[in-house]
C-alpha cells in the first residue's frame, strides 16, 4: 500500500500566478515540515521570494539562467548549458529521497526557447519516485507534459497592467 502518493501538477497560461502558486505550495508542504527543492529555470537574477524561502529551512532553492532576461533569437550554449544542468540537478534531488516536492519552474518555457527537450522533461516526470510531488510551471506547455501530469491549471489573462507599460515591480512580480 502507497502512505503518500505525489502527483505531477502543471501550472501553465499566460496569465500570471504560475510561479507565485508553486511557492505557495512549497511553503504549505515546509509548513509540514517536508522538505522542497524548487529549481528555477531561465532566471538568474534577483527575485524577492529568493530571501524569504532561503530562511526556509525546509526548502532549498537554485536557479539555473543568466542574469538577463533572453528572447528566443538571443539563445547561446551557455544557456543550454545552464539549463542542462538544472536537468541534472533536478534528477539528482528526486533521488536523494530527501524532497516531498520538486518544482521545476519556467520549465515550460525553457523548453519553449529549446534549451532541454520534451524527452529531458517525460523522462523526469516517468521516473519521478512514486512518493514525490511534481510541479512544473511555465507558459506554453506542451500537449506531452498535459497529458503526462495529474493536474494542469491554466492561469488565463483577462486583464493585465503590462499592456499599459507597467514594468515589473519588486515585491509583486519580481
Amino acid at each position: 500500500m502507497i502512505k503518500n502518493k505525489g502527483y505531477t501538477h502543471i501550472y501553465t497560461g499566460d496569465g500570471k500566478g504560475k510561479t507565485t502558486a508553486a511557492i505557495g505550495l512549497a511553503i504549505r508542504c515546509a509548513g509540514r515540515g517536508k522538505n522542497v527543492f524548487i529549481g528555477q529555470f531561465m532566471k538568474g537574477q534577483y527575485y524577492g521570494e529568493l530571501s524569504t524561502l532561503k530562511l526556509i529551512p525546509e526548502i532549498d532553492i537554485e536557479q539555473f539562467g543568466d542574469k538577463v532576461c533572453i528572447h528566443k533569437n538571443q539563445v547561446t550554449s551557455s544557456h543550454i548549458k545552464d539549463a542542462k544542468k538544472g536537468i541534472a540537478r533536478i534528477c539528482k534531488a528526486m533521488k536523494s529521497e530527501k524532497y516531498q516536492i520538486i518544482i521545476m519552474d519556467e520549465i515550460c518555457v525553457t523548453l519553449w526557447f529549446e534549451l532541454v527537450t520534451i524527452n529531458d522533461v517525460l523522462e523526469i516526470i516517468k521516473n519521478k519516485p512514486i512518493e514525490i510531488e511534481l510541479v512544473l510551471t511555465g507558459r506554453k506547455a506542451p500537449q506531452e507534459f498535459i497529458d503526462a501530469a495529474d493536474l494542469v491549471t491554466e492561469m488565463k489573462e483577462i486583464k493585465h497592467y503590462y499592456t499599459k507599460g507597467v514594468m515589473a515591480r519588486n515585491g509583486i512580480e519580481k
